[in-house]
Parts: C-alpha cells; structure tokens; sequence
C-alpha cells in the first residue's frame, strides 16, 4: 500500500494534522468534501484518501466540474445509449461508471450547474446512475470525493451540500504552514534542477528570506511555478533573490533593513559564543577574519575583546 508520508513535502504540524485526517477518510468507505484555497493541493489530499484505501486497486477518476462544458456534463457523467440523442453513434460509459471499484473524484463542484445538483444527489442516495437513453439504473460501487474552494452553503442545495459533507477536510495555505515553504522550495528546486540538466546546490540566505516572507496567495501552485522559472531562468548554481518574481512592493518596503539586521545578529551571536575573540567568531562563521572584522565595523558590532589589526579590503 502506498505511503501516504510520501505524497507530501512538509514538516509542520498543520500538515501532520492533514495527514491524520486522510488516513482516517482512507479507513471508511464515506463520502468526502475537501475544501481549500486554490493550490492547496485538493487533488492531491483525494488521491492519497484513494492510494491507501480499500480501493486503491481501483480506478481514480477526477472530473473537474468547471471544465466540462454545461450542455455536455449530463452525457460524460452518466453517458448514454446509441441513438439517445443526435450523435449517438455507440453506447457511452460515463464517468460514474468508469470509477466502478474505485472513487470518483468531483473536482471544482460549486461549479456544478443547478439542473445537475438533483442529479448528483440521487447518485449518492440511490448508488446507481442511468444511461441517457437507457431504461434500466446501472448499480455504481463507487466512493465520491469532492473538492471546492467556494463556500457551498451560498448557491448550493442544502441538501446536496448535507450529502457530500460527511467526511470534512480542509486544506491549510501554504501562508498558514510557514514551516513548510522552503522546504517545498528546495524539492520543487531538486525536481526542476533535474529535469533542466542544471546543477542547482539550493537557495541562496536572501532567496530564502523572500520566499518566507511572501504571503503566497496561489499557495503550492504558485511556490512550484515560482521555483520552477527560477531554476529555468537562473544562470548561477544557487537560486537567488534576482531569480525571483518581484512580489508586492509592500511585502519587501524593508528588505535590505531586515538582511542588515539579520546579518548583524549573527555576527553578534558568534562574538558571545566566541567570547568576544575576533579568530574563533570567524572560524565560527566561515568568514575570512578580516572581512569579518569590515562587517562588524559596517553594523556597528564593537564589542571585540580582541580587534585585530588594521584591514585591507578584500577583493
């Protein structure tokens, strides 16, 4: 059986708690909605809730609801008979079928026509569906997993809602696990270094600050097709701040402070740690001792036990 650890990158307790969840939907045979901001990885969560269950040996069919055109969802959802309607040249299996054994996964489903929601329902009441054109119900061993990022109590039968709302999980954005971003950065980074024929050794200190200080509004999606362009784009062996999109100017008014401040607290940290003796803080820090020592002047960072002596800058 698939390990569902496997199927998403993250170390943050708001992941560990969406995981807990799939593996409980995975132990029932219940319906499932799955609710969440776009790119979020809705899909993601219903094919993990499918890879370990009892139908894992079974066909994963996704519909995506909004993609369908309206005058043609009827027909690819419950197929049809020859000669149901113009067209009609041989029998269709629609999609309800094809998920026979498995999970049918009814992606974007606030974007499911009205005249189809009494459809759907009777699907999920009934287990059984009918061809157009066909006379007899065909019984459906089926389990149903959908997903939205619309709130489905606004605009959508109540009833409907009531049915596919037995089993709730919620997707968390990607602003709400900060923990995981530049995790998931340095994967996407590995898969697209690869993928390019790049070497990309990882993300460099300034990269990483804007990738953690950026709100993500697409979530994963957007994180993925970031990294992605930056790896393409990119001409060093390190993704750096100039790879990246220039997000909102009001995310980063004080970018250059807030490196200054960072970079000041570290050599502060390495002269306590150091007792205040320059050689051991710039052993600590990996810096030659007397650029280290023009950085300390630079922040203003004075409390040397031992300066050393004058510097000559480095090229």
């Amino acid at each position: 059986m698939t390990n569902i650890q496997d199927m998403f990158i993250g170390e943050s307790p708001q992941l560990a708690e969406l995981l807990r969840q799939v593996r409980k939907a995975a132990a029932t045979d219940s319906t499932v909605l799955i609710t969440g901001e776009t790119g979020t990885g809705k899909e993601l969560v219903a094919q993990a809730i499918h890879a370990t269950s009892r139908r894992a040996a079974g066909p994963f069919v996704a519909v995506n609801c909004a993609a369908v055109p309206e005058s043609l969802l009827e027909s690819e959802m419950f197929g049809y008979e020859k000669g149901a309607f113009t067209g009609a040249d041989e029998r269709r299996v629609g999609e309800f079928e094809r998920a026979a054994g498995g999970t049918l996964f009814l992606d974007e489903i606030g974007e499911l026509p009205l005249y189809m929601q009494p459809k759907l329902l009777r699907v999920l009441q009934e287990r059984e569906a009918k061809r157009l054109g066909g006379s007899q119900p065909v019984k459906l061993d089926i389990r149903i997993i959908a997903a939205t990022n619309r709130n489905l109590r606004v605009g959508f039968r109540s009833d409907l809602y009531y049915r596919l709302n037995v089993i709730a999980i919620r997707t968390p954005a990607l602003r709400d696990r900060p923990q995981d971003i530049l995790v998931v950065a340095r994967h996407f980074a590995s898969i697209y270094s690869r993928q390019a024929g790049r070497t990309v050794q990882g993300i460099s200190p300034e990269a990483e600050f804007v990738l953690k200080r950026y709100n993500w509004p697409g979530n994963v999606r957007e994180l993925q097709n970031v990294i992605e362009r930056a790896v393409t784009m990119g001409s060093s062996e390190w993704i750096t701040r100039e790879d990246l999109p220039d997000f909102a100017a009001d995310d980063f008014l004080d970018y250059n402070t807030e490196i200054a401040e960072a970079k000041r607290g570290a050599i502060q940290r390495a002269y306590a740690l150091a007792d205040g003796d320059h050689e051991t803080a710039s052993a600590l820090l990996g810096l030659n001792p007397k650029y280290l020592y023009e950085l300390a002047q630079k922040f203003n960072v004075s409390h040397l036990r031992r300066p050393p002596g004058p510097s000559s800058k480095i090229e």
